[in-house]
């Protein structure tokens, strides 16, 4: 399985349901808190090609996008290929 890198902040309720969805897949992941770090969001926004809003989701190299990207590729059964890939 790929790694997959979140980065959150403990206030927003769409990197909640992010982390929701990769728990119940049994997803392990590491969790960049930009509220906890914040010297970590320059990093994020330039990973994320300009993202600025928090969740920035990462599998591997790729960028998924925020928490509505990465229930699309599960609704679209595209998200266990891609962990796995």
């Amino acid at each position: 399985m790929k790694p997959v890198e979140i980065y959150t902040s403990p206030l927003c309720g769409f990197c909640h349901a992010a982390k929701r969805l990769l728990n119940s897949k049994g997803v392990e992941f590491s969790e960049v808190d930009v509220w906890a770090q914040p010297d970590r969001k320059p990093e994020m926004i330039q990973r994320a090609n300009g993202g600025r809003t928090v969740p920035q989701i990462f599998i591997g190299d790729t960028h998924v996008g925020g928490c509505d990207e990465l229930h699309a590729l599960e609704r679209d059964g595209k998200l266990d290929a891609l962990l796995a890939a």
